[in-house]
């Protein structure tokens, strides 16, 4: 069996005065004929990423209106990760292609959890590539499977991606956050474009009192009277923390009373993340005003919520970025942002009027000092990104997007 992961209750209608009665009532009337439907969850890992964020809401809000949702999470070791955080790490254009050897490694692991998997679901949806391979060794588990991309596929590494294609091809239907994330080769296979999205309730994004989020902050040496950047993100090379402290470092040159914060979480199916947080802190160069803190820390929802309500300036200077869930949950905050120009995060980020895209540790200094000298300006960028996110990205215009693919299916 594979391990299923257990979600608690979450109501859709507790959510109406976030997100207003026209779509509670929208996603109410598509779920009537799906009442019943089974559905199930595969991903990688039941915590410390985007994913996991995802599924722990919108499986509780799926069962609220009907419909069978379960999720479980494939059985994998070491070698596995290693393998797929390589093809993780191609497919967002690294040059480096899997070897015979771990391409090996990652259709066994796909075998042996085929082999587990039971049940008789009507759909069965496979989060991103490390469960790829199942639909097609046993098609016969689901009347319809659906594979959920939630990685930048702009510019992968061709020979990996072309490896992948035929069994992408198989699936009833594929999502993608963005249009140009479809791969070439996608041809006669469903594709629906879906962004991802927050939960406002959830205690990462609820909202915290001034004081109650000083009050944590304080608990981790930060200096809640001085000005503080941060960054909340995985431990990865694409997400440039490295990059991140290069522009801590020219704001500090002409403001040296700002802070900086890097708050991450490591993942079970992330085995490089150790190495990257050892590399950050080595470039941290045991500044006693970068704080690089990690769920072992003891940083938990709670604890990224009170960090992202201080801060004075939000940053996700990503080089490559799916989507990139910690933009919507920074404006959720009303905070003032600034990301890099790539992948999902302009999909969230209207330069100038939401928050700053950039490119350069340069670029990202330049607008950090800006906004911190200009309060009323970080106030206005903070009120129009939060009002952004409540529009677009939170979870029940999510769960809409989810009913009308299922009642597109055959």
């Amino acid at each position: 069996m594979l391990q299923p992961v257990g979600v608690g209750h979450k109501s859709l209608a507790d959510y109406t005065h976030l997100v207003g009665r026209p779509l509670i009532e929208e996603v109410q009337q598509l779920a009537v004929e799906l009442k019943g439907l089974k559905v199930l969850h595969l991903s990688a890992t039941a915590f410390g990423g985007g994913v996991s964020e995802i599924l722990y809401t919108i499986i509780p809000l799926m069962r609220d209106v009907g419909i069978e949702a379960e999720w479980q999470v494939i059985i994998g070791r070491e070698e596995f990760f290693n393998a797929t955080k390589l093809m993780h790490n191609a497919l967002q254009g690294h040059p480096l292609d899997l070897s015979p050897s771990e391409w090996r490694v990652y259709e066994d692991y796909n075998a042996m959890n085929a082999e587990q998997l039971s049940g008789d679901w009507d759909v069965i949806i496979a989060h991103d590539p490390q469960p790829a391979l199942m639909r097609g060794l046993v098609p016969e588990k689901a009347k319809n499977w659906i594979w959920r991309c939630h990685i930048d596929l702009s510019t992968p590494h061709r020979p990996t991606i072309e490896h992948l294609i035929p069994a992408l091809r198989d699936y009833d239907a594929s999502v993608f956050h963005l249009e140009q994330y479809v791969p070439d080769g996608m041809d006669g296979a469903a594709v629906h474009i879906v962004p991802p999205a927050i939960d406002p309730l959830s205690p990462k994004n609820m909202a915290l009192s001034p004081e109650d989020a000083a009050f944590v902050c304080d608990q981790f040496g930060i200096d809640v009277d001085r000005p503080l950047i941060c960054q909340v993100s995985r431990f990865d090379p694409w997400k440039d923390p490295i990059g991140v402290i290069d522009a801590y470092r020219a704001v500090t040159a002409e403001m040296p009373e700002v802070q900086l914060a890097l708050v991450g979480s490591m993942a079970t199916d992330d085995p490089e993340g150790w190495q990257f947080f050892n590399s950050t802190l080595e470039h941290a160069q045991g500044d006693p005003d970068i704080k690089i803190l990690n769920n072992l820390n003891n940083v938990g929802a709670i604890e990224v919520n009170a960090f992202q309500s201080q801060a004075d300036v939000l940053i996700q200077k990503s080089t490559r970025e799916g989507f990139g869930l910690t933009v919507s949950e920074a404006l959720w905050k009303a905070r003032p942002f600034i990301g890099g120009d790539v992948g999902g995060i302009p999909l969230q980020i209207e330069d100038g009027r939401t928050g700053y895209l950039v490119s350069s540790p340069e670029d990202c200094a330049e607008r950090t000092l800006r906004i911190l000298r200009e309060p009323e300006l970080g106030k206005q960028l903070g009120r129009a990104g939060k009002e952004h996110v409540r529009k677009h990205f939170l979870t029940p215009r999510l769960l809409r997007d989810w009913l009308g693919i299922f009642k597109g299916l055959k």
